[in-house]
């Protein structure tokens, strides 16, 4: 059974933000990024999906529009910054949005399932592990899955990690 994430550490994300300001010279008062959460639903999930940042592949993600709408949540723009957390709740990486783009679930590409990371990186394999998470997960925040949902999909670059 997968282990539930914690809330997000929020000292750990101020102090984890403060270091990456002073080691890459940025203005100290540039403020938090909106987003910050772990990518995945389960600490599991996030540690494995956030070494992948760290250490491999990983330079896209995607989410459910409704889910983001529904929470209110700040839609990634080209140019900003977000933070993932690790599955304790710890900011860990900075990446910088590079392109988004909102369509169905079922118009991922080679390209953005190869840039993703995961699995074998196709997009047969992308649109099954996708169905999957979102099939278990979006009932539990409210939301019906459809496999043709809106979907966002971003490609990101990696800034800082520890």
């Amino acid at each position: 059974m997968p282990t539930p994430l914690p809330d997000i550490d929020r000292e750990h994300v101020a102090t984890f933000w403060a270091r990456f300001l002073a080691t890459t010279g940025l203005d100290p008062s540039t403020p938090l990024p909106a987003i910050v959460e772990p990518f995945g639903d389960s600490v599991e999930l996030a540690d494995e999906l956030l070494a992948l940042i760290l250490h491999g592949p990983k330079r896209a993600t995607a989410a459910s529009y409704d889910e983001l709408l529904m929470e209110g949540a700040a839609l990634p723009q080209v140019g900003g910054m977000s933070l993932a957390t690790d599955g304790a709740g710890r900011a860990r990486a900075v990446m910088r949005t590079t392109d988004v783009r909102i369509g169905p679930l079922s118009s991922v590409d080679d390209a953005f399932a190869w840039d993703e990371g995961e699995g074998d990186r196709t997009r047969a394999t992308w649109l099954a592990d996708h169905h999957d998470f979102f099939g278990r997960f979006l009932p539990t925040v409210g939301i019906d899955f459809d496999p043709h949902m809106a979907t966002v999909f971003e490609r990101f670059e990696l800034l800082y990690g520890e």
